[in-house]
């Protein structure tokens, strides 16, 4: 698996992450958890319910955003009649602790298995999806390569296989990082997951150039697998330049998956 410390240079940290302290009260169709995932170290995530029966994606942000920023998305994805669990990263939102690329692939099971947790606890559907945007990529394919036989599915928007690639891309100071070396441990990981995978990426994305969602889509092992290029948008206007064929083609994915179910438990109905 990529060893993450190895990156986590404050030169390197300071151009890839932007939290923020940004966290609004919690919409009644709304509910949040605050996950601990380290000594004095607690994580929060929200979870917008449209409906009981509606299939869950649990779902890894973007470096600049936090957890609040989708009470208006979530509604989106209601009309598509798919919940949405988002989870934030250490010292984003009202989160505690100080962001690393060691930690987002430390904490994404904890809080995959918390939230799933809780919604059992509320009776709620828990047989999951897992969808990461951007950032929230390495979370995401880091529980695929993990825990694969609990994840129905994965979504990947404006992601990319390998952070170290980015690194070189925007020119970020990393003096004594051997990039080619995670390169090929995340390679590796990617080969290693067999899962159901949707890539959904902008044509003229110059932060997360296409070529890296042309790279996962080559290399991940699965024999399921689908490349979304939405025409005309950029890394951060992919979902409203494209709304329509981006959460169709979620939903698509969601019910043709809905009945491979790795863990082996009985699928329910969306």
């Amino acid at each position: 698996m990529p060893n993450y410390s190895e990156i986590d240079q404050p030169s390197v940290l300071s151009y890839v992450f932007y939290p923020r302290e940004d966290h609004t009260p919690c919409p009644g169709y709304a509910f949040d958890i605050s996950v601990p995932v380290d000594d004095d170290v607690s994580i929060v995530c929200r979870s917008y319910k449209g409906d009981n029966a509606w299939p869950w994606i649990i779902y890894f942000h973007g470096n600049g955003e936090v957890v609040s920023d989708y009470d208006e998305i979530a509604p989106f994805y209601f009309k598509y009649k798919m919940n949405l669990a988002v989870a934030d990263y250490r010292g984003y939102g009202a989160s505690t602790g100080t962001p690393s690329l060691a930690y987002i692939a430390h904490d994404a099971p904890i809080l995959y298995g918390a939230i799933r947790d809780e919604l059992e606890r509320k009776g709620l559907r828990s047989d999951g999806w897992v969808m990461g945007r951007s950032l929230g990529s390495i979370s995401a394919l880091e529980l695929a390569a993990r825990h694969g036989e609990k994840i129905r599915g994965l979504i990947i928007e404006s992601g990319f296989p390998s952070v170290s690639r980015l690194i070189t891309h925007l020119n970020i100071p990393a003096q004594g990082i051997d990039l080619d070396k995670h390169y090929r441990e995340c390679l590796q990981m990617v080969q290693a997951i067999n899962l159901p995978i949707l890539i959904i990426h902008g044509e003229y994305d110059n932060l997360v150039p296409l070529e890296e969602a042309e790279s996962l889509y080559a290399n991940i092992g699965s024999s399921e697998k689908e490349l979304l290029i939405i025409s005309s948008a950029t890394h951060n206007d992919i979902m409203f330049v494209g709304l329509k064929q981006y959460l169709e083609a979620i939903r698509k994915f969601i019910e043709k998956t809905s009945f491979t179910n790795p863990s082996g438990d009985k699928p329910r109905e969306s």
